[in-house]
């Protein structure tokens, strides 16, 4: 793998990406500086997955296309905003690539589980990102802790989740899902906006929800 391959497989995601966006310093990204950080991360992914289940999916380059793809295609709905949380964050998806496209945004990590915790300090470090890892789950955060953008991936108890990021959104909650349910119901406050294909997916979409 090169930076250049993974820059291929990332074509249909992030082609176009400033007009899906709300925002211009998605225009200003510095893809190949992107590109060469992406292959560092994912060669940190291999090397520790070979040890604990980081991910289920092997291939690299299925992780640059599934992982690495959609979380920049997130990106592209962040918009205007300095601080964001990613919600059970795991192997730091979305929020590691989102950190990689919006390096003006003040990026949190939030996993519990403490050898992910560890794995996402060891990213953090590696790739000099200025991003927070909070090694706990979001319900212990002070109260009132709140952040412009929430984002959530496939993490446990996904209701309850959703539920618990429309208390700490400010402004929107980005939700990677699948066609069969909004989770409109759960964000109180929020309107849900129908739901945006990921590319390469069949069942894959965003749903947005922005604070009424």
């Amino acid at each position: 793998m090169t930076p250049q391959t993974i820059g291929r497989l990332l074509e249909p995601y992030v082609g176009g990406l400033v007009a899906r966006g709300e925002s211009p310093s998605t225009g200003d990204a510095d893809w190949s500086a992107i590109h060469d950080k992406l292959l560092i991360y994912l060669e940190l992914i291999l090397k520790w997955n070979a040890r604990m289940n980081l991910t289920a999916i092997r291939d690299p380059e299925e992780i640059v296309r599934r992982h690495f793809g959609e979380s920049l295609f997130v990106g592209g709905y962040v918009g205007d905003c300095s601080t964001l949380l990613d919600y059970g964050s795991g192997a730091g998806f979305p929020g590691v690539p989102i950190q990689l496209l919006r390096p003006d945004v003040q990026v949190t990590l939030a996993e519990s589980q403490g050898r992910k915790a560890a794995f996402l300090n060891e990213v953090v470090r590696s790739l000099g990102l200025r991003t927070e890892v909070w090694a706990g789950r979001v319900e212990g955060m002070e109260v009132g802790r709140r952040f412009d953008v929430v984002t959530l991936r496939a993490v446990d108890h996904m209701e309850q989740a959703v539920a618990e990021a429309g208390e700490r959104a400010g402004e929107r909650v980005l939700i990677v899902g699948t066609r069969a349910g909004s989770y409109a119901g759960y964000l109180k406050g929020f309107r849900m906006e129908e739901g945006v294909r990921l590319p390469e997916s069949n069942e894959g979409v965003v749903w947005v929800g922005r604070r009424s």
